[in-house]
């Protein structure tokens, strides 16, 4: 009976509110909503500098690029999936994917340190050009928040170690997993909008 009351608490609230914690959002839209006027700001520039922010632009490496997208698309598919299986009590099959999710999600920090690396190698520093500082910019606050999202990641793995037969609060363990996978999907969501708007979207 405490299983049942407890599962229909769990589909009750998914009915209210939305997945997660109402905090998380709010943070998720403020910064959203900052990374919107970044864009703007970058979108001013190459307006008026078009020449410069293209010649920019080809000098990036869009096999890296596109190499990032893939492992960070890839890794919110295995997030995804850890929700789902929250929302079944699956927390052992939760836990594992959660742990895919950040095996694969750390590759992205290997490539971007790369990356830098390559452009560092070659000369290009944060000081080039305009087009180059809203590169080293925008990528590092993204970089930053790709940080944060990996030592959520191992914070909900260290929290489902045991699973449901260790006496692991569900509600409370579905809540921080959603509240995560939101976290995570929007840093998957801001580096699809940088790689299009750096790497992709020509200038001229």
């Amino acid at each position: 009976m405490q299983d049942m009351a407890q599962t229909a608490q769990i589909s009750g609230d998914r009915n209210s509110a939305l997945p997660g914690d109402s905090g998380v959002w709010v943070f998720i839209i403020a910064d959203m909503c900052a990374f919107a006027v970044f864009f703007a700001l970058f979108a001013a520039g190459r307006i008026a500098q078009p020449e410069l922010y293209e010649a920019s632009r080809s000098q990036l490496d869009l096999g890296l690029g596109l190499a990032n997208t893939l492992i960070l698309l890839t890794s919110g598919a295995f997030m995804a999936r850890a929700a789902r299986q929250a929302r079944t009590d699956d927390l052992a099959g939760a836990r594992f994917s959660l742990m895919v999710t950040l095996a694969i999600g750390s590759l992205f920090g290997v490539s971007k340190v790369f990356e830098w690396s390559a452009k560092l190698s070659h000369g290009i520093t944060l000081t080039t050009n305009e087009f180059f500082t809203y590169y080293f910019v925008f990528t590092g606050i993204h970089f930053l928040h790709f940080v944060i999202g990996i030592g959520v990641l191992a914070v909900l793995i260290a929290r489902s170690k045991g699973g449901a037969d260790k006496g692991i609060d569900r509600a409370g363990q579905l809540r921080w997993i959603e509240a995560g996978g939101a976290y995570w999907h929007m840093v998957d969501l801001l580096w699809i909008v940088l790689f299009a708007m750096l790497y992709l979207l020509s200038a001229a």
